[in-house]
């Protein structure tokens, strides 16, 4: 086998025009499967993507011996539940983040996951494999900045649809877990380390009762960091690395666009020189990653104890707010 066969679980918007064309350019993907409760949207999408099998149920997906992996777009609701179902079907799982809803339902994933210890599952955090973030790695790791004390980062988008999933309480719908959940991964990426206290303020929307604007601290042993992110503010995103020699600014963190290239800046006392990053697509780098370790049987780059690590952030960040103190990890 030379590349990995693939099934889709939902016709999710983000799956059909970000993630499946990315993985069908990758050289260990092959997108073989779609499947949707809707039978008319899952053919127009495989017809549109040259996808060979449809699926009218996630099931019958998950019952095709000739799939070897399965990545989960869905609600976040529905994360946990079905990569649950995907790894009892002996099926390898991308599962989008977050995770889950909670630190709880995260470790009962974790568990599942045990159980099939052949079987690779990780959450689909796509920056990471971006260039730009493996050189922004290096250079902090290298002491580009000095010793890293603080990170900042920002992520904001306005959206006030009070259909669109992203604003639907019930299913994980809100800020923290769409956009925010990048932020905290972020600053664990770069000090490869846990926080060790949270505070987390929120403002929460009076109709939708979603969090549209969460900001954090999150402090290290050797340093700190904060964000703020927004599904009601104007569309920004920026993050800046501090240490005691200089410091790292990301253009475009989360959603570089996979037909331009991407810049980052590095300050120090000599001045700003600018990095340049050619075009690539980080989902594809992902889809082939995980197919990687598939084929070669190795580990996957990002493991499910930080997905459940990621999470406990996360709801650290909440109830902070709610108690109106820090909060110990």
């Amino acid at each position: 086998m030379n590349k990995v066969r693939w099934g889709i679980l939902s016709t999710a918007k983000i799956g059909r025009e970000k993630v499946i064309p990315a993985m069908q350019a990758g050289n260990w993907c092959s997108i073989d499967a779609i499947a949707s409760r809707d039978v008319q949207l899952a053919t127009a999408t495989a017809e549109a993507l040259g996808i060979s099998k449809i699926y009218g149920t996630y099931e019958a997906l998950l019952n095709d011996a000739d799939i070897d992996a399965v990545y989960i777009p869905l609600p976040n609701h529905l994360h946990v539940p079905w990569a649950i179902k995907a790894l009892e079907a002996n099926k390898h799982v991308l599962c989008e983040k977050p995770i889950g809803l909670t630190t709880a339902e995260a470790k009962q994933l974790q568990d599942a996951a045990q159980q099939k210890p052949h079987l690779k599952l990780m959450e689909a955090f796509m920056y990471r494999f971006h260039p730009q973030w493996v050189k922004t790695k290096q250079l902090v790791k290298e002491g580009a900045v000095g010793e890293l004390k603080h990170i900042q980062s920002f992520f904001s988008y306005y959206n006030t649809d009070v259909n669109n999933i992203r604003n639907k309480k019930d299913i994980g719908g809100g800020g923290m877990m769409d956009i925010g959940c990048y932020c905290v991964s972020l600053a664990r990426f770069i000090f490869d380390d846990e926080p060790t206290t949270v505070f987390g303020n929120i403002e929460f929307d009076p109709v939708l009762q979603t969090d549209r604007i969460a900001s954090g601290i999150l402090n290290f042993s050797n340093g700190s960091s904060g964000f703020t992110c927004s599904t009601q503010l104007a569309p920004y995103q920026r993050v800046n690395i501090s240490g005691t020699a200089g410091r790292i600014e990301i253009e475009i963190p989360f959603n570089a666009p996979p037909l331009s290239a991407t810049r980052l800046w590095l300050h120090t006392k000599d001045g700003a020189a600018e990095m340049a990053f050619d075009a690539v697509d980080q989902y594809t780098l992902q889809g082939d990653a995980f197919s990687k370790a598939i084929l070669d049987n190795t580990s996957v780059p990002t493991s499910i104890q930080d997905a459940v690590n990621n999470m406990a952030v996360i709801e650290a960040v909440f109830k902070s707010a709610e108690t109106g103190g820090w909060v110990k990890m």
